[in-house]
């Protein structure tokens, strides 16, 4: 039976989403499917930044170390970034832009710019080696890297074929982003723009890691991101709604702390675009430290916090917790992995006025999908919860796309605008992504209980998610058997406490060469591939007999990995 959590989001959501109401629906008909869209939604990202900038023009937005910035400064410098992309670089509509760099201000104003100059903001993968940045460089051939010195420093002596403007961090945006800095004569050309970008009009590429190898590049429209972007907006006025029902009145701006990339889609829709419209300021930290995270909340106090699982946790069992007052924030989110249960339990325990959440979306969705909430997410915390309203339409699909009733194990598929438009130059893996009527196939493998709860309870894909990264097996596979005097290998994930999952391997030498060492092979794949997906020395083996098949002739991954597993926990 729905809950009574349940009963009063539904009918606030209901009232909100009514004809004439702020968030009414429409119907459009994409790929001969209609679906519903926003009435009210902007065309464009650089309309949404234009109409919401303004309108929240002298409230904090941006707090980056000692650069503290208005939502009409941050504006103002993505303006002016904007003028310099298309007078001083000739970027022109649809060009792609790599953007390369850690969390800072300034990315986030170099991501307003590219979009604001009509560009394709192309996320790049931080944590990414040179040789897997200029891949995805490449694969969207982008006319331009804007790039921070580590990264540039990485992508040195690499073919790519675009070129790099700098930019640094921590300083004001006048300075960070001097080489695409131009001040606007006349009317600024991002202004001039808004005449001329519309929704179909490509708006981003976000790099997701499936089980075929490298990583791919998904991309979106303008009406998809928006959408995407609306949808948590209306959820978020859904939560406001029932909180000051229940008589709580709400005075603080909300703030939330970005713990998480902005080159992920939980840090770029949900969390940094989605704060235009509900004047929500964003605290940034260099990088994940729970000591660090602990003080900047209660200093700017923090009413949200969203990460992967791990984060919260450490929040919750950090030894300088009780020094600081973090009762401003109410709300511990997570994405990206799945959530321990004793975590739900411990976070509620260390923080009783507040409440943990879990949210399931995707790189191809826009971070739309699914949300458990407070009481129910106690209630039931193996769950990623319901379909989010009004945008999802959830379901659950045998192999031949036919719908399966509650409690049966299928494929959870995702139907809305807000899913991305296909893979970059990838016509097969766009076809195969999708059902002939618009489901998106997530490759989770999941049920709805009676209450349309979802429960994901395996991956049909061939990957790991550590602590919200996705690793493709194969892809690690792939680094291995580029060593010459490997035979053959297998990679899957292995159960961590931190992290949820991490990789490990085994490998085979050829016949006849010499073995070489777990160390050896780190050290190998390390030159090659983002540390975060290479397995640490102990979790790798080396096998002395072939590795078992099956009748296929492939590797039998899953004997490996209970054989293995049984090592490791012996270990």
């Amino acid at each position: 039976m729905p809950t009574p959590l349940d009963n009063a989001l539904e009918a606030i959501i209901t009232g909100l989403t009514a004809e004439g109401q702020p968030f009414a629906t429409v119907p459009f008909v994409r790929d001969g499917v209609e679906m519903p869209v926003f009435a009210a939604a902007p065309p464009t990202l650089a309309h949404y930044f234009a109409h919401f900038a303004n309108q929240n023009k002298d409230i904090p937005f941006l707090v980056d170390g000692e650069v503290r910035l208005t939502f009409g400064e941050a504006y103002a410098a993505a303006t002016h970034v904007a003028e310099g992309l298309i007078r001083l670089h000739g970027i022109e509509k649809g060009d792609r832009i790599g953007l390369a760099a850690r969390n800072s201000a300034n990315w986030m104003i170099a991501y307003m710019g590219i979009l604001m100059a009509g560009g394709c903001a192309t996320l790049l993968n931080g944590f990414s080696s040179g040789e897997e940045l200029a891949y995805a460089i490449e694969l969207a051939e982008a006319k331009l890297l804007l790039a921070d010195d580590g990264r540039a420093a990485r992508l040195e002596g690499q073919s790519h074929g675009a070129k790099v403007v700098l930019f640094s961090h921590g300083n004001p945006p006048a300075e960070g982003l001097a080489a695409t800095w131009a001040a606007p004569e006349g009317t600024p050309a991002a202004i001039a723009l808004l005449g001329e970008l519309g929704p179909d009009n490509l708006a981003t590429i976000l790099y997701t890691s499936g089980s075929t190898g490298k990583s791919k590049g998904a991309w979106s429209d303008h009406r998809g991101v928006v959408n995407g972007v609306m949808n948590y907006v209306a959820q978020s006025a859904m939560a406001k709604v029932h909180v000051e029902s229940q008589g709580e009145v709400l005075t603080d701006q909300p703030c939330a702390l970005v713990a998480v990339p902005l080159f992920h889609v939980t840090g770029e829709v949900p969390l940094f675009l989605q704060s235009f419209a509900i004047a929500r300021k964003l605290v940034l930290m260099p990088k994940w430290d729970a000591g660090l995270a602990i003080r900047l909340m209660a200093e700017e106090n923090v009413t949200y916090f969203v990460g992967v699982p791990l984060m919260s946790y450490e929040i919750a069992n950090h030894p300088d917790r009780e020094k600081y007052d973090l009762s401003k924030c109410k709300s511990f989110a997570a994405g990206g992995a799945p959530r321990p249960v004793e975590h739900v339990t411990r976070i509620k325990e260390a923080f009783p006025g507040s409440f943990p959440l879990l949210g399931y979306g995707l790189t191809e969705t826009n971070a739309v999908g699914c949300g458990n909430f407070n009481e129910n997410y106690l209630a039931k915390p193996g769950s990623t919860g319901r379909a989010s309203k009004p945008m999802v339409d959830l379901a659950i699909l045998d192999d031949a796309g036919n719908p399966l009733p509650a409690g049966r194990v299928g494929e959870v598929c995702i139907r809305s605008v807000c899913n991305f438009r296909g893979y970059w130059k990838n016509e097969e893996a766009t076809k195969a992504a999708f059902t002939d009527n618009g489901y998106f196939r997530t490759g989770d493998l999941g049920y709805l209980d009676e209450d349309e709860y979802l429960f994901i309870v395996d991956r049909k894909k061939d990957i790991i998610i550590r602590g919200g990264e996705n690793i493709s097996c194969i892809e690690v596979e792939d680094a291995i058997y580029a060593h010459d005097d490997v035979g053959e290998c297998s990679v899957f994930g292995l159960p961590d406490e931190r992290f949820g999952e991490v990789p490990a391997a085994v490998y085979a030498m050829k016949e006849g060469r010499p073995a070489i060492t777990p160390g050896e092979l780190r050290a190998f794949l390390l030159e090659r591939i983002a540390p975060f997906k290479v397995p640490l020395e102990h979790q790798i083996w080396i096998a002395h007999e072939p590795l078992p098949r099956l009748g296929t002739q492939k590797i039998d991954k899953r004997t490996v990995k209970a054989r293995y597993l049984e090592q490791a926990v012996a270990a």
